[in-house]
């Protein structure tokens, strides 16, 4: 369709809603984001950036904004035992070592996205509360008494959608077992730390794993423990930095040090769901954690997210109104199989991360830990914009 520009609606102004409409824009497509909070934000955490997403990122623009706001991963990232035995190094690059991993404040990689959108793109205080469509347009309603018309939606609201029971029957929550502290600390305090590297201890029953963020300034801290009492799914409870202390007794001193350092970290429990059958309904598709929420051991729910949205701009790009569903179909049969299996490798990896009752020898542990590369080589070598644009094709 010559000259038709496509009008998509994005629902979720988080990390993966940006990074969609981003790729979109770049595309020549008008995008319009829906976020329910009254102003864009972040939690005050950090996010590891693998190499295939700083190769889209670089290519959407904004190379040089992940080098200045974020902290490149050198080759001085391992695995380690409890006690800070070296295990094996952690991949941080792609096999060409071309594109290099880097850990991100959340805050900043949002508003890095947030700047590169038309100002008119993004409409805060928008919570969705309706959606409907025909076989020519998709219609969304708002809390505030605003409509939208668009010919595409894209349901980027995260783990509780409420877009998801369009497409298909929620899928219950699957807890892991396990709650997470986390929080960012300075770095000055830490004068003898490398600010370039991602650090795992790996122990009975939990791990801890440390990455810089803003130039090294910052340290993101990570702290996985065993629970029977599932927390909250949300970033944003408050921890006790006593107790997670108390769990980490014992173990690398450098672990010791960091934790003296903490006031009160965050908490949260960990969730994800079985994959989804499916992901699109005519002109209605899920993105991100919408579409495929996973436990955090392979650090890939953001970067599965910037995926999705660069090959559902491709895909979109040049179908015309009569041919989105169809396009969006395309993206949900590329985008599905790969993530159903980075969301089992991310259970089978936190099970190693935390040395389950499989490992009684962990020689045996140790050895799967040392050939992971390999499966990292597979997410990180991988190209969703060539592969979007062979499906296209």
């Amino acid at each position: 369709m010559s000259g038709e520009v496509l009008r998509v609606a994005v629902v979720g102004g988080g990390i993966a809603g940006m990074a969609a409409a981003n790729a979109l824009v770049a595309r020549g497509i008008d995008v319009t984001v829906y976020e329910q909070a009254p102003e864009l934000g972040e939690v005050g955490a950090g996010v590891l950036i693998t190499p295939q997403s700083v190769r889209l990122l670089h290519r959407l623009g904004v190379g040089d904004q992940v080098t200045a706001l974020g902290a490149a991963i050198g080759p001085g990232s391992r695995y380690q035992r409890m006690d800070g035995t070296p295990v094996a190094p952690v991949r941080t690059s792609d096999t060409a070592g071309a594109y290099h991993a880097h850990g991100m404040h959340r805050a900043d990689l949002l508003r890095m996205l947030a700047d590169r959108l038309p100002a008119a793109a993004v409409r805060t205080g928008h919570r969705c509360t309706g959606f409907a469509q025909d076989g020519r347009t998709a219609r969304l309603v708002f809390a505030n008494g605003a409509e939208a018309e668009a010919d595409a939606v894209i349901a980027a609201d995260g783990i509780h959608s409420t877009l998801q029971h369009h497409v298909a029957p929620p899928s219950a929550p699957v807890y892991s077992g396990s709650v997470a502290y986390r929080g960012l600390i300075d770095a000055a305090g830490l004068p003898s730390w490398p600010r370039d590297a991602h650090l795992i201890w790996m122990g009975d029953g939990k791990h801890f794993m440390v990455f810089p963020v803003r130039g090294g300034a910052l340290f993101n801290y990570v702290g996985f423990l065993p629970s029977d009492e599932g927390a909250e799914e949300t970033w944003s409870g408050r921890g006790d930095a006593a107790a997670l202390a108390a769990a980490f007794a014992g173990w690398d001193t450098r672990i010791g040090a960091l934790l003296a350092r903490v006031e009160r970290p965050f908490w949260w429990g960990l969730y994800d769901r079985e994959p989804l059958d499916r992901w699109t309904a005519g002109r209605l598709t899920l993105l991100g954690d919408a579409a495929h929420p996973m436990l955090p051991h392979l650090g890939q729910g953001a970067n599965q997210a910037i995926e999705d949205g660069v090959a559902l701009a491709v895909l979109l790009a040049g179908a015309g109104r009569d041919g989105v569903p169809e396009a969006l179909r395309a993206y949900e049969d590329l985008r599905r199989p790969r993530v159903a299996e980075v969301q089992r490798g991310a259970r089978v990896n936190g099970a190693r991360y935390d040395s389950r009752s499989q490992y009684a020898d962990l020689r045996q542990r140790d050895a799967e830990i040392s050939d992971h590369g390999t499966f990292r080589a597979w997410l990180y070598d991988y190209d969703v914009q060539d592969a979007a644009e062979k499906a296209r094709a």
